[in-house]
């Protein structure tokens, strides 16, 4: 697989030295409506009984802080930071570095999750990647739920939020900015700006994303030819603002 060296300066911090921001920024408390239906999704729709999920890209484990009163969660992430702020969360759920491009694990389970971390598959090749990883981790029968969050038709140029997060004496005015700089290529930038506050001291810090968007027919033409059987859905969230996203519910045949 070719890598991508973007001019973009793709740093990511988020994931790394800044992953200690994260439960302030996101609370995992606005995880929870959420998950909730996305379990009520994956009981609907699986042929087969769910007691085990594979939650790729699981992130800081907000998700699986739901997931885990439902199921048996096994969380894989790249970035060892975030993996341990889900462990500290999750001490119920495994946890295993991996990316799900490539990672292989020597087990099936009745679901397999991916949400925002989805974004960051650049390329189609990418994007098929991931669901093949998918595919190939999911019993038949199973589900496999996907959630997307922007495409080309969705796609707000420079579009800008600025939110507000006190915990534990630290506070964080948190700026998000999207900016698609050629609309004819598979990516585009989130910029994120920190107003870090500790004791009254300010900290300004800065950070960079380069992230995925595919057109709907890209993602129905790619499930399908990994074989799942796929229906699309609409997923509404109200939190920390009201908007609708595409939500693609796979079936893995049995053979």
């Amino acid at each position: 697989m070719k890598p991508i060296t973007p001019a973009y300066n793709n740093q990511q911090r988020l994931y790394n030295d800044l992953a200690w921001v994260w439960p302030i920024i996101s609370p995992r408390e606005e995880y929870i409506p959420e998950t909730e239906l996305f379990c009520e999704a994956i009981r609907k729709h699986s042929q087969i009984p769910v007691k085990t999920l594979l939650d790729l890209g699981c992130g800081g484990g907000h998700n699986d802080y739901v997931l885990k009163k439902h199921f048996e969660v096994t969380g894989i992430d790249i970035s060892v930071p975030m993996l341990e702020l889900a462990k500290q969360l999750n001490p119920e759920a495994t946890y295993l570095p991996g990316d799900m491009r490539t990672v292989k694990l020597d087990k099936t389970f009745d679901a397999v999750t991916v949400f925002d971390s989805i974004n960051y598959m650049l390329t189609v090749e990418d994007l098929k990647a991931a669901f093949m990883t998918a595919y190939q981790h999911l019993k038949p029968g199973g589900v496999f739920l996907a959630l997307v969050e922007e495409t080309p038709e969705n796609f707000q140029q420079n579009w800008t939020l600025c939110s507000t997060y006190a915990k534990d004496g630290v506070e964080i005015a948190f700026i998000e900015n999207y900016y698609d700089p050629d609309p004819a290529d598979t990516t585009f930038e989130a910029t994120l700006v920190y107003l870090i506050r500790c004791e009254g001291q300010l900290k300004i810090e800065t950070d960079r994303h380069l992230c995925g968007i595919f057109k709907l027919e890209t993602w129905h033409h790619l499930l399908e030819e990994v074989r799942f059987e796929v229906r699309q859905d609409e997923f509404t969230i109200s939190t920390p603002y009201a908007k609708s996203y595409p939500m693609f519910i796979c079936i893995k045949p049995h053979q």
